[in-house]
């Protein structure tokens, strides 16, 4: 079901450490109960594109939350305090952990909600979401769009990123779907076989896409990387996922 009108607006809720986290939601119009959607941005940070896609799950039905995750860093443009964070090591895991079950806890706490929550997230934030959604077990349903460095080496692990996700396989709590490129670099071909294998090793429910002659954020519709028929495809998958595991 689509939803013609939509309200749409900054909030706060609490995250990590019970701290005030800013956010962009988006819901649809009307007293149905509906499923909610954690958006985790990309490492270019809390910009347009990412609060567009919020509205765009709210008007596929959904209520859908996009902390800024670098609400910490300070204020300014995105990529301003993007390049903040990256300049002090990125947003640690911990406090993604604890900000995305803030937001969760936030979703189910709306009037329309019916109680299921999902999460996607794109480049750095697709990462995220394999973090998340296998150290939290209250998530219904996970969409990873080209989460680079879900297989880290040792040299890439810092003190705020410790872990490889793919490490945390055994733990994961949620079905997960994957959208990639198949011309990507972060992550590579190999890296996805890699992480599907021990997907199917741990006996995990998954589904993975890939796409010939998209490489990375190929949803980007700004971006010289934009490929709109691998997109178009690619959004009815994720349409698909959260039609299954979010409906009421």
């Amino acid at each position: 079901m689509t939803y013609r009108g939509i309200t749409a607006g900054e909030v706060t809720f609490r995250g990590d450490h019970d701290d005030e986290v800013q956010a962009y939601l988006a819901q649809p119009v009307g007293d149905d109960p509906v499923g909610g959607v954690i958006v985790l941005h990309h490492m270019p940070g809390w910009d347009e594109g990412s609060v567009e896609i919020a509205r765009k799950f709210a008007h596929h039905g959904y209520n859908a939350i996009c902390p800024n995750l670098f609400d910490r860093f300070g204020k300014g443009e995105p990529d301003e305090v993007a390049a903040v964070a990256r300049a002090q090591g990125g947003k640690p895991d911990d406090e993604t952990v604890g900000d995305a079950a803030g937001a969760a806890a936030y979703l189910r706490g709306l009037p329309n909600s019916n109680g299921k929550v999902g999460i996607i997230g794109f480049c750095s934030g697709g990462r995220q979401v394999v973090l998340v959604a296998s150290r939290l077990d209250n998530l219904d349903a996970a969409v990873d769009c080209w989460g680079g460095r879900v297989i880290a080496d040792a040299d890439q692990l810092t003190e705020a990123h410790p872990v490889s996700p793919i490490d945390l396989t055994s733990d994961l709590a949620a079905p997960l779907l994957g959208i990639f490129g198949n011309d990507d670099q972060s992550p590579t071909p190999e890296q996805v076989d890699q992480h599907e294998a021990a997907l199917k090793e741990h006996g995990k429910t998954y589904e993975f896409h890939r796409y010939d002659g998209a490489g990375h954020g190929f949803f980007a519709v700004n971006r010289p990387g934009y490929r709109p028929e691998q997109a178009t495809a690619a959004w009815g998958e994720v349409f698909k996922w959260y039609g299954k595991y979010l409906a009421s």
